[in-house]
């Protein structure tokens, strides 16, 4: 008898797990990825060579990328929630795939010397890496996924903006969004 109330409570448990947000996206993080983009962008529009402009903005998105894994770490073990429960392996395979589409793209498109348009295919991506994963967190994290597609198809559109809009999409749009989940989701 008590085996099966533990398999039912294990049943239960990763039921919850799986129906759940994930609600570690952590706003403050997201605020100093959108601070060190901003930088990013400063520096970037001194590089009159576009090789320069990619390596900065690749250094950019590795330092981004630990920011946001650091901030998840952070907010998860604050709010004594796992890192890799069930609503984070949600996150992250809707927004892995996009990336990993991203770099595929980033290494075909310099190798053919193409990167007028690498603006608006990292902020299309991004954006629908945090749109698919945004469906499993909170509604805000979604809109901003949203967001971030527009400014990748403002950007494909109109490459000559790409950099006003590398700023606006990774600087700017992370700032608010990132204030609005800090405020509303607890940092």
């Amino acid at each position: 008898m008590q085996h099966y109330a533990m398999d039912d409570l294990r049943f239960i448990r990763r039921t919850m797990e799986r129906a759940g947000s994930f609600t570690a996206v952590p706003g403050i993080g997201v605020i100093v990825m959108g601070l060190t983009a901003l930088a990013t962008a400063w520096i970037a529009r001194g590089q009159s060579e576009p090789g320069g402009r990619l390596a900065i903005w690749l250094a950019e998105a590795a330092v981004a990328l630990a920011i946001g894994i650091a901030g998840v770490a952070i907010k998860s073990r604050r709010a004594g929630v796992p890192v890799f429960g069930g609503p984070s392996r949600k996150f992250l395979a809707g927004f892995v795939p996009p990336m990993l589409a991203g770099a595929v793209l980033t290494a075909a498109l310099v190798l053919a010397g193409v990167t007028a348009f690498l603006p608006g295919i990292w902020l299309l991506l991004y954006g629908a890496g945090v749109v698919c994963g945004g469906e499993a967190s909170v509604r805000v994290v979604l809109l901003m996924g949203v967001c971030f597609m527009a400014a990748g198809a403002a950007a494909l559109f109109a490459p000559a903006l790409g950099l006003w809009l590398l700023a606006g999409g990774f600087g700017g749009l992370h700032i608010i969004f990132g204030i609005w989940i800090a405020v509303k989701y607890g940092g």
